[in-house]
C-alpha cells in the first residue's frame, strides 16, 4: 500500500545513519520486542485502511487549502466592475484543479517524497510553479480572465499555506506515531552491526513509525546483541519467515545481504506488496550528495564531494547578517517589552551571558534574556543527580531554577534573540550546531570535536529533530551530520524547521526512550550550567 505521511522526521533517515554503537541501550531493546508482538492476519487490512486514511486526509486537506487560498485571492484582487457571473465562480475550481493535479503529478501524496521534509518542500515548490504556468496557459485557451498578478498572488499564498496545513499533519502524525499509532511494521534482513544499529535508531526515533518486528540472520548475531526475541530465521528459510511474518516494510541490509539473496527477496516481495527499502551502510552522508549511477546495468550510488564551496560561504554570511539585522530591527518592539517585564517581574540582570565555545574552538560570550534566577549556577550542583539527559548535557524538564517568565521565553525560544547580536558579531551563524560550554566541550568524544569547523547557531538540526531527545547519541550524530552536509539549502529546510518547534512544539513534546548506554558514549555528567 501507498502509505501517506512522513516515514521519518528529517534527517532521521538512513542517509544520516546511527551513531556507532554496535550494541541497543536495554530501554531500545525493550521498546523494540514491545512492538514486536505476533500480528494476526485480519490486522493486515485494518493497517491498509488506517494508511488509505491517512492518504485521503491529506489529499482532502491539500484540495480544501488550495481551493481557499485561490479564492481568497481572486475576491480579494478581482476587480468589481461588473456583476458575478458563472466564470468568477469557476475560476477558483479551476485553479484549484490545476494545482491539485500538479501535486499529484509532483506524487506528493506517496510516502517516499514526503518523508524527507527538504523533498517535500521542493516537491510542493515545482508542483505550485506547474501550478501557475497552467493557470496562464488555461486563461490564454478558455479566456477566464486572470490577471498573471493574481496568478502570482494565488500561487505565493497557496504555497505558504501548503506548507502551514502539512506542517500540522506532520506534526500530528508524528505525535500519533510516538503513541504507538499508524506505523509501519518492518522486518529487517541482517543481523550484523548495521542492522542492529539501525533497530536502535527506529526503536529510540518513534516518531519515524518505522516498528521492527522481527530480524532475518543469523540467530547468534541477534542474540549476541540482546536481540534474541526479535530473530525469526535464518537466510535459509528466509523466503518462507517473510511469508509468514505480516509486514508493511522490509528493510534490507546490504551489508550483511549477499546479491544473490537480495535479487530473490526484492521478486519476491513483489507480489506481497511490501516496501522494500536497501540501506547501502553509509552514514552521516546527506541523501543530496548521493546519485544513482548506472555503470554497465550495475547500479552504483555516486557520492559527492562534502566541502561547501567558498562562494557559498560567503553567501551563507551575507544571508546572516543581513536576516539577523531585518530580524532584530522587527523584533526591537518585543525586546523592549521582554526587558520591562523582566524588571518589573522581579528585577536582576535582563541579559545572561556565558562563555561557549565556536568556530575553531575560539571561546565567546554568547547573550541571552535570563530566564533562571540570578543564583542559577549555585543551586546546579544540588540537581546535577536529577539530569534527565545523558552523556555531558544537563537538561531537566520542569527546572526549579527556571523564573514565571522564563518558562514562557524558554517555550517561545524568545530567550535566544540577543543571540542575534552574537550573528551580527560574527560569533555565531543563524544555523548550526548550538555553541557548548567549554566544560561540556572537554568530555566531547574526539570525533565531535569536528563540530567547531563551523560557526554555532542560533538553531540547528538537532534542535529541529531531536531537541526533546534525552539521548545524547542524537546530539552527536546530527551535529556531526550538520557538519559534514551543512549547505544553504539545508538552512533554509532547518530554519522553516525551528518555526514548525515554536509553533507546533506543544503537539511534538514527548517523552522518547533514553540511550542509557555507556558503551555508546563514554563520558560522564557536566557540572555545568545551561541557563
Amino acid at each position: 500500500p501507498v502509505l501517506a505521511g512522513p516515514l521519518t522526521v528529517q534527517p532521521a533517515d538512513p542517509a544520516i545513519g546511527p551513531g556507532p554503537s554496535a550494541r541497543p541501550s536495554a530501554d531500545a531493546i525493550r521498546t523494540v520486542v514491545a512492538q514486536s508482538r505476533p500480528v494476526r492476519p485480519k490486522r493486515q487490512l485494518a493497517s491498509r485502511l488506517r494508511h488509505d486514511g491517512l492518504k485521503f486526509c491529506l489529499m482532502v486537506g491539500d484540495s480544501v487549502v488550495v481551493l481557499l487560498s485561490f479564492g481568497l485571492v481572486l475576491l480579494l484582487l478581482t476587480k468589481r466592475d461588473r456583476p458575478y457571473e458563472l466564470v468568477d465562480i469557476a475560476k477558483p475550481f479551476a485553479l484549484a484543479a490545476i494545482a491539485v493535479w500538479a501535486l499529484r503529478f509532483q506524487c506528493l501524496w506517496v510516502s517516499r517524497y514526503n518523508a524527507v521534509r527538504a523533498i517535500e518542500i521542493s516537491r510542493l515548490t515545482r508542483a505550485i510553479a506547474i501550478a501557475g504556468a497552467g493557470a496562464l496557459l488555461a486563461d490564454r485557451f478558455l479566456k477566464l480572465y486572470i490577471h498573471v498578478e493574481e496568478v502570482v498572488a494565488a500561487c505565493t499564498v497557496a504555497w505558504f499555506s501548503l506548507v502551514a496545513w502539512r506542517s500540522v499533519y506532520r506534526a500530528w502524525l508524528a505525535a500519533q506515531r510516538r503513541d504507538g499509532r499508524f506505523g509501519q511494521r518492518v522486518i529487517i534482513v541482517g543481523t550484523d552491526r548495521r542492522a542492529v544499529e539501525l533497530t536502535e535508531l527506529f526503536a529510540t526515533h518513534p516518531e519515524a513509525g518505522m516498528h521492527v518486528v522481527g530480524l532475518v540472520g543469523s540467530q547468534t548475531e541477534a542474540e549476541a546483541a540482546g536481540l534474541g526475541a526479535l530473530w525469526l530465521g535464518s537466510y535459509h528459510d528466509a523466503d518462507e519467515v517473510l511469508g509468514r511474518t505480516p509486514s508493511e516494510g522490509l528493510i534490507v541490509c546490504s551489508t550483511d545481504v549477499n546479491p544473490a539473496l537480495l535479487n530473490a527477496l526484492i521478486r519476491e516481495e513483489r507480489p506481497r506488496r511490501r516496501h522494500v527499502y536497501l540501506d547501502p551502510g553509509l552514514t552521516g552522508i546527506d541523501f543530496r550528495r548521493l546519485q544513482a549511477l548506472p555503470i554497465a546495468h550495475q547500479p552504483l550510488l555516486y557520492v559527492d564531494g562534502p566541502s561547501l564551496a567558498r562562494i557559498q560561504v560567503t553567501y551563507k554570511r551575507i544571508f546572516d547578517v543581513a536576516v539577523s539585522a531585518l530580524v532584530a530591527l522587527l523584533a526591537a518592539p518585543v525586546l523592549g517589552l521582554i526587558a520591562l517585564g523582566m524588571k518589573l517581574g522581579g528585577g536582576g540582570p535582563i541579559l545572561f551571558k556565558q562563555r561557549r565555545v565556536g568556530l575553531n574552538g575560539v571561546e565567546f560570550n554568547m547573550f541571552k534574556f535570563r530566564s533562571m534566577v540570578v543564583d542559577a549556577e549555585v543551586r546546579l550542583a544540588s540537581l546535577t543527580s536529577e539530569n534527565e539527559r545523558t552523556g555531558p548535557l544537563f537538561k531537566l524538564e520542569v527546572d526549579p531554577r527556571v523564573t514565571r517568565i522564563g518558562r514562557f521565553l524558554r517555550a517561545t525560544s524568545l530567550d535566544e534573540l540577543p543571540q542575534l547580536f552574537n550573528v551580527l558579531r560574527g560569533d555565531m551563524s543563524l544555523v548550526g550546531p548550538r555553541p557548548a560550554l567549554p566544560s561540556e566541550v572537554a568530555e566531547f568524544p574526539v570525533e565531535l570535536q569536528a563540530r567547531h569547523q563551523v560557526r554555532p547557531g542560533i538553531t540547528g538540526l538537532w534542535q529541529v529533530e531531536a531537541r526533546d531527545n534525552p539521548s545524547f547519541e542524537a546530539y552527536r550524530r546530527l551535529d556531526l551530520f550538520y557538519v559534514e552536509n551543512y549547505s544553504l539549502w539545508l538552512d533554509l529546510v532547518i530554519l522553516l524547521g525551528t518555526i514548525d518547534q515554536m509553533v507546533l512544539r506543544p503537539l511534538l513534546k514527548r517523552r522518547r526512550p533514553a540511550d542509557a548506554d555507556a558503551d555508546a558514549v563514554d563520558v560522564s555528567v557536566s557540572h555545568s550550567a545551561v541557563a
